[in-house]
């Protein structure tokens, strides 16, 4: 009988099912739990509900181990989902949207982006269990997710917005988060910009104003596309890329804030703009050199 709690690497696990290391590789890649990134696999969100976890060792660096009972799943032995949905279309009907729709919806989350013709996965949308396709016809690449994605807390957020529901618009479908209500009690949103934004400050209002002159699209507030409950200044969805401006550099709290809110942008690896005082007065100088660094040109 096989324990649920002994963990084996890969090369062990494929000696118990009669397989190459490389072959039980490439079928734990095709259920979706594990990705190549540079010279390493990486665990997908599904990969780590399947067991998998990261382990250390002194001579052979990190990787990764499994439950030995894993080697009894039908996904492990065919390296197919066998509770996945193969495409947008089919995810779309369970939630009563259109493929096309789907995609966008992916894609201002930062887990896709366009391709020529098509989409492509990003690193962020492969630890979401993403899985890059191609149609074996015309060769255009396209995406397919497992239906747990459909649960998934910021995915959920941004179904309802893109459904219009009412009840998250006035915030009552939203758990609070008592840090985050204190901090706008104390830096309340009361001056207008341009484009109709309620921002905190003058520096942020300069910032929006200049993306709106700019015709660049962007939310502002936008929560950040992960379980934690984080929020961003500014979001410029055609380059997936944040901006934070700092202020408040004599504020403790504030400083805390910022020290926990850098450590989720490295974590998740996402692609952030920070803005100080000095910048806000040159933003003519600053924001296009940093917006083209993402691929987001300006005038």
């Amino acid at each position: 009988m096989k324990n649920k709690n002994k963990k084996l690497s890969a090369t062990a696990l494929a000696k118990t099912m009669a397989l190459s290391r490389k072959e039980l590789l490439g079928k734990m890649e095709g259920a979706g739990w594990i990705y190549r990134q540079d010279d390493s696999w990486q665990l997908t969100e599904k990969g780590k509900i399947k067991g998998g976890e990261y382990t250390s060792h002194p001579e052979y660096g990190e990787y990764i181990v499994w439950p030995e009972l894993i080697a009894s799943f039908d996904e492990a032995k065919t390296g197919t989902d066998v509770n996945a949905v193969r495409s947008c279309r089919q995810l779309g009907k369970k939630v009563e949207l259109s493929g096309q729709t789907m995609n966008a919806l992916f894609s201002e989350l930062g887990w896709i982006k366009k391709a020529l013709k098509g989409w492509n996965i990003t690193e962020q949308g492969k630890t979401m269990g993403g899985l890059q396709k191609e149609d074996y016809r015309s060769g255009i690449p396209y995406v397919c997710w497992p239906e747990q994605i459909l649960d998934n807390k910021a995915f959920s957020l941004s179904l309802k917005e893109i459904k219009g529901d009412l009840s998250h618009a006035i915030g009552l479908s939203t758990e609070k988060n008592d840090e985050i209500e204190s901090f706008r009690e104390k830096f309340p949103a009361k001056l207008r910009t341009a484009d109709g934004h309620m921002v905190k400050s003058k520096a942020e209002m300069l910032i929006d104003n200049w993306l709106y002159m700019a015709e660049i699209v962007h939310a502002y507030e936008r929560k950040l596309p992960i379980e934690e409950d984080v929020y961003c200044d500014f979001y410029i969805p055609t380059g997936k890329v944040y901006i934070e401006y700092w202020g408040y550099e004599n504020d403790e709290k504030y400083q805390k804030r910022k020290e926990d809110k850098l450590k989720i942008y490295d974590k998740y690896g996402f692609s952030l703009i920070q803005l100080k005082d000095e910048d806000v007065k040159n933003l003519d100088d600053v924001l296009p050199r940093m917006l083209l660094k993402f691929g987001v040109q300006t005038y």
